[in-house]
């Protein structure tokens, strides 16, 4: 009877071992990856000022997301999730790529955004130099006030 009793307790401690072994590994941490960002290499080749929407369609493919009122912008979009047995998932990393074109479909800008303590930060930023984008004729007009001089007047 002692002998049998030995075996029932060695097949419950390897019974406790085994469940214990079932629990831990269903609380490990799994991540999963959602949507598609360009790599930073793929990006390079994209010439702002020179690249139309096709070449950016050849160099990194088109996003699953675009500009919704002007078709001005693609999108690109990537989450990381982690998600730890019957909690929640938690978005722990976001990347977004914005590319945006002029009316003639050629690159404007290049930008990449991250998600850094549940702020949008901006990560890299290529951009055409232009002055007059963005600004007003009546900022434009009053930004010359003090650069006229009286002998621009006098032909001097």
């Amino acid at each position: 009877m002692e002998v049998q009793a030995s075996k029932v307790k060695a097949r419950l401690t390897w019974l406790v071992m085994a469940g214990s072994i079932v629990l831990l590994s269903a609380c490990s941490a799994i991540y999963r990856d959602h949507g598609y960002v360009p790599m930073d290499a793929d990006l390079e080749m994209v010439q702002v000022g020179t690249s139309s929407r096709e070449d950016v369609a050849e160099m990194v493919g088109r996003p699953s997301a675009a500009g919704l009122l002007n078709d001005g912008g693609w999108y690109y979009v990537q989450s990381k999730f982690k998600h730890i047995g019957p909690m929640k998932p938690e978005e722990i990393d976001r990347q977004v790529v914005a590319i945006s074109f002029n009316q003639g479909g050629i690159v404007e800008n290049v930008e990449r955004f991250g998600l850094a303590e549940g702020r949008v930060v901006p990560l890299s930023r290529r951009v055409t130099e232009t002055n007059i984008k963005g600004i007003s004729f009546l900022r434009q007009l009053f930004s010359n006030v003090g650069r006229v001089q009286a002998g621009d007047f006098l032909g001097e």
